[in-house]
């Protein structure tokens, strides 16, 4: 399968995949782990996992908005991107793909080391783990990974490790319509994908607003599913990105990603 075929078939369905994921799983963990991974690298990742996912990825920092990073992605030079799409012997590999939302939140934390410096920052949603990795190179006092796939998780382990971190938190909780928890920032990319999903996160994150005064920044690069959600009308741009061109032509021709700030001006129960 071409670049284009693999890239294509994860765009396009990841939308169902997150919608699926979310409807099975809420209130639960997932694939039956029922713990966070707390651990280092070699206790987490076992070995034969870590041999695949080296042999599988590639190494790079360049293509996006965040140089700063390294991180193991699924690219045309790697064996499966040519491979039919069924050859992958696990989940979709959204988590090898650094989503243009992604890369938005995590340009904007390195640029804006203050927004995270200091404070408790839960990643929802974290895929190969850039954002996290940035808040942490950025001075948050307190990481939490979250992913519901448990081979993102031990990427995420594998690209700390490129970036000289030690391993942060990571769990594979659904936490949409979980308990809320005291953080200080929420910071989610490229989820809105399904209007039952993008429900449940305007949900949970206003609850989230409510109880804890938490903050929320959202990265999107402008996608259909997320303009036309009323989540929307709740939004303040703060800053705007263009993407390079390799992330352009991976990514339909979307020429921009932007963060948000996620500001309800309604009551839980009324909007």
């Amino acid at each position: 399968m071409a670049f284009h075929g693999w890239k294509r078939f994860l765009f396009l369905s990841k939308q169902n995949a997150f919608a699926r994921a979310w409807r099975s799983r809420r209130g639960s963990l997932s694939l039956g782990r029922k713990r966070c991974c707390h651990g280092g690298a070699g206790e987490s990742v076992a070995p034969e996992m870590r041999a695949f996912l080296e042999e599988n990825t590639e190494v790079t920092s360049s293509g996006n908005l965040t140089p700063e990073i390294q991180l193991r992605l699924l690219t045309p030079r790697c064996r499966f991107w040519h491979e039919k799409l069924d050859s992958w012997p696990y989940g979709d590999p959204f988590w090898a793909i650094y989503w243009p939302g992604g890369q938005a939140l995590s340009r904007y934390i390195l640029d804006n080391p203050c927004v995270v410096k200091g404070k408790s920052v839960l990643d929802l949603g974290s895929g190969c783990g850039a954002t996290a990795i940035a808040a942490v190179m950025s001075g948050a006092s307190q990481v939490l990974a979250n992913d519901i796939d448990p081979i993102a998780g031990m990427a995420m382990i594998l690209n700390c490790e490129l970036n000289h971190l030690n391993p942060f938190p990571i769990t594979i909780k659904n936490m949409i319509n979980s308990e809320v928890g005291n953080w200080d920032l929420i910071v989610l990319g490229d989820m809105f994908y399904d209007e039952q999903l993008a429900d449940g996160l305007h949900h949970w994150l206003r609850k989230c607003i409510r109880i804890q005064q938490t903050k929320v920044l959202i990265g999107d690069p402008g996608r259909h599913e997320f303009l036309r959600h009323r989540i929307h009308s709740h939004l303040h741009k703060v800053v705007e990105y263009s993407l390079p061109e390799s992330t352009r032509q991976e990514n339909n021709g979307l020429t921009s990603s932007i963060v948000w700030s996620y500001q309800p001006s309604c009551s839980l129960e009324s909007c």
